[in-house]
């Protein structure tokens, strides 16, 4: 994440206010973001596409999004809101480290946008106006009051987010999270539940149970899942050859990959890769 003068910035938000806008071309094609993205709509609607998967921006909604997932604007239409963006960096600096504990920001569910109702839609705008107002004035503590502000945003969102996604805690859940960020940190090197359960210090069995029960699916197809969205982003947005993908992902035969992959989508990786670009060439 940049500024306009090439420099690294790790905190961003400002309004927009309906007027049109002319966006980069990069926005207009398959790109990935190295940010959290998170955007209020007051007003206005536009097409907007995360990890291939589409969204109509609609009023009196908040969309959100990671570092490193693939975006692509499909219409550059007026907007009214505030847009949020803040790297991993930004969020270091909350040395509770809490803020990287909360739903919104762990998104178990891969979700990306929550519908808003009077209330909730007042108290977001409010308090990401509060943070436009002290992001302009670089008083003294500046970024303290920032990951303040950053606090009370994030833990009302994920109370939201709970909600909207039925994530209530429950019995194991902490275990389904730190399989999440070991799945997140060595898909591409570990493609077998036993080495997780390894690295967990509990049975293959045990870890694949708990996972079943609390995502609703078992523990290998989590890590396939993984896996394969990885390389659905690498064929959408990069020239990498099947082959370089495949040994990107921790497949040391290609073939492997393709039967990996057209098992778990229906399509050869060639094939996903020549039907996703048409749609946007």
């Amino acid at each position: 994440m940049q500024g306009a003068d090439g420099q690294p910035i790790h905190f961003d938000i400002w309004e927009v206010n309906g007027e049109h806008r002319e966006y980069p071309a990069i926005f207009l094609k398959p790109h990935r973001k190295d940010y959290y993205f998170l955007v209020l709509v007051e007003e206005g609607s536009s097409r907007h596409w995360v990890d291939m998967q589409p969204y109509t921006l609609q009023p009196s909604h908040f969309y959100f999004s990671a570092p490193h997932q693939v975006h692509v604007k499909e219409q550059a239409k007026p907007m009214k809101g505030i847009i949020l963006r803040f790297t991993d960096a930004f969020l270091a600096r909350d040395e509770t480290r809490s803020l990287k504990q909360l739903p919104i920001i762990q998104n178990l569910h891969s979700g990306h946008e929550m519908n808003l109702d009077v209330t909730s839609m007042r108290h977001i705008k409010d308090t990401m106006q509060r943070m436009v107002a002290e992001f302009r004035a670089q008083d003294t503590w500046h970024n303290s009051m920032l990951i303040a502000y950053l606090q009370v945003l994030l833990i009302f969102l994920s109370r939201l987010y709970n909600e909207q996604f039925q994530d209530a805690v429950q019995p194991g859940r902490e275990l389904l999270k730190h399989f999440s960020h070991l799945v997140e940190r060595h898909y591409r090197d570990l493609h077998e539940v036993a080495a997780y359960a390894n690295l967990m210090n509990i049975s293959a069995g045990h870890l694949g149970d708990t996972i079943r029960e609390q995502a609703g699916k078992t523990a290998i197809a989590y890590i396939h899942d993984r896996l394969l969205l990885e390389a659905r982003r690498l064929l959408f947005h990069t020239d990498h050859s099947i082959k370089e993908i495949a040994y990107e992902l921790g497949f040391e035969d290609a073939s492997y990959f393709n039967r990996f992959f057209k098992r778990l989508s229906g399509q050869t990786p060639l094939l996903y890769r020549n039907t996703t670009r048409k749609m946007y060439h």
